[in-house]
């Protein structure tokens, strides 16, 4: 059986799946991607309230700073004695909170650049160039400043030092700080509402990513659930089918896909294992038939050898009782003739006659049972050639009329057909023949007459039959069917010939069915037997021997 070439597979699903996977992918980068941008914008919005918390502490901490020194001078000016130290850690903690404050504006720069931010970063710069100046101004004013005298009016001193503290540059330093701290107020307010935009924004593409991302898992999931299921109960049901050996399941194949693919695989190989198991199931028949024609043969040969055993049996049978008669008289006439006193000539004469003919019915008893021994051990091994049987026939007529001439009978015969041609043993032929002439002729009265005729038959299979008719003593109906078996004389042909070894009838059909043909015989008691010998002639244009 030849086996079809596969297609080359697709990858139809193996694509769908890859898509799918791809999708899925890009919509978690793009959640990731929006989820960085979220974060970073929160980042950068509590970076920003953070930086304005830290500004509106730092001018907080320099009004607390200021409001301490102010303190520290009215407890100096009216004889407190505070000392200077802490004058200058109140003064230094100042300018460094000024100075924090300078590079916290220098990073408020950097974090917002939105045009609201820009005014606000401008009055911030404007508002720490003054209290630097305030500061420095504050520092020398305060290092300068004694206690005020007896009897100087104390309100004027106050003010005084007041003006310190509270003017610079012209402005109120008060009304600065005040505005200062709320206005980064209102910036950190701002940050705050910025940060929580940011979070929201954060929440909501975070939810909005995670249920598109959801959202489309679920309806790949749902479109591959619905597109696996039949193709998968396909495949599962042939496997099944496969498993249960029914080789007959086909299993629906659709599409170009890689189940399509599996599907066509499956049932191909579905079909190259019933065709295996037809071819194995036709070699098992032909293996039984041929198991059974030879069980049939090996019992035909057993059957044959018990058959050829009881033959041989009833050989070595036949053979001590055809021998033992003709043996036993021979021995009985030399016995006789040796017995007693010299005898005359005349009974030596009749006992040798005696003799010979004792010995030429031991001859004739020998031959036959050789014959039949012969056909019993190589089944007639027949020397198969084309001849013409009309030779035979002739022979056979120059044959029988000496023993027709010995037993007083007279031998007839029509004229032969121009050409017999048959493929046969012709020694064969003619003993089978001339067996049955001499039982012609010896079952037949003297004065009678046996006639002899060859018939040529045509049809699909020729044929011919050869007709020896006799008129003598004839076969009882009720003995015709044993005439043939071994050593079996009819009562009447007991009577009429006492010798006979009744192997000469046996002989002639075992050697007519050596040749594809038959010996029959009808007869009437008291009125003659007709034997018919049929043999089948050669096809037409067979070399035939003279």
């Amino acid at each position: 059986m030849t086996t079809p070439t596969p297609a080359r597979p697709s990858n139809v699903f193996g694509r769908r799946l890859l898509l799918a996977l791809a999708l899925l992918g890009s919509i978690a980068v793009v959640q990731g991607i929006v989820a960085l941008w979220a974060v970073g914008q929160v980042e950068r919005h509590v970076l920003r309230g953070r930086v304005a918390a830290d500004i509106k502490q730092g001018f907080t901490e320099l009004r607390s700073d200021k409001q301490q020194l102010r303190t520290w001078l009215a407890q100096q000016q009216f004889g407190a004695a505070a000392g200077d130290a802490p004058r200058d850690a109140l003064l230094e903690r100042m300018r460094l909170v000024l100075a924090e404050l300078k590079g916290l504006a220098a990073q408020a720069v950097l974090l917002d650049d939105s045009p609201a931010a820009r005014q606000r970063q401008a009055e911030r710069r404007d508002a720490l160039r003054v209290l630097e100046g305030s500061l420095a101004q504050l520092g020398r004013g305060l290092a300068s400043l004694n206690p005020v005298p007896a009897g100087t009016d104390a309100a004027l001193a106050w003010r005084l030092a007041n003006d310190l503290f509270d003017r610079a540059e012209g402005r109120d330093l008060r009304l600065l700080l005040s505005e200062s701290i709320e206005r980064e107020d209102t910036a950190l307010r701002e940050k705050r509402a910025d940060t929580d935009a940011a979070l929201a924004l954060l929440s909501r593409s975070w939810i909005g990513s995670t249920a598109a991302l959801v959202l489309v898992a679920l309806l790949l999931a749902a479109y591959f659930t619905r597109a696996l299921r039949g193709p998968l109960r396909g495949l599962a049901d042939g496997a099944a089918a496969l498993r249960r050996g029914d080789l007959s399941h086909r299993i629906p194949v659709t599409g170009t896909d890689e189940f399509a693919d599996v599907g066509r695989s499956m049932n191909a190989m579905a079909e190259e294992l019933a065709e295996r198991r037809r071819v194995e199931s036709a070699a098992r028949s032909a293996l039984e038939e041929q198991v059974a024609v030879r069980t049939s043969e090996l019992r035909a040969a057993l059957a044959a050898q018990s058959d050829a055993e009881a033959r041989r049996r009833q050989l070595f049978a036949d053979i001590s009782h055809e021998l033992r008669t003709p043996t036993t008289a021979i021995r009985g006439e030399a016995q006789v003739s040796l017995r007693g006193a010299d005898k005359p000539v005349e009974e030596y004469q009749a006992s040798l006659r005696r003799i010979e003919d004792a010995s030429r019915h031991l001859s004739l008893a020998i031959d036959d049972l050789l014959t039949m021994a012969r056909s019993d051990i190589d089944a007639l091994s027949l020397r198969r050639v084309p001849f013409d049987l009309v030779t035979i026939l002739d022979d056979l007529i120059s044959s029988g009329e000496a023993i027709a001439r010995a037993g007083g009978v007279s031998l007839d015969h029509e004229p032969w057909p121009a050409a017999l041609p048959v493929i046969g043993d012709a020694d064969r032929l003619r003993q089978l023949l001339l067996a049955v002439l001499d039982n012609a002729v010896r079952y037949s009265r003297p004065g009678q007459a046996v006639r002899l005729d060859a018939v040529r038959m045509e049809g699909d299979a020729p044929r011919v039959e050869i007709r020896i008719h006799d008129a003598g003593i004839g076969i009882a109906a009720e003995e015709l069917p044993r005439v043939f078996n071994r050593s079996h004389r009819a009562a009447n042909a007991v009577l009429h010939r006492a010798d006979g070894s009744g192997l000469g009838l046996p002989i002639a059909r075992v050697l007519a069915r050596g040749h594809g043909g038959e010996i029959t015989l009808a007869s009437s008691p008291g009125r003659g037997t007709t034997a018919t010998v049929t043999l089948p002639l050669a096809v037409e244009g067979t070399a035939v021997s003279a």
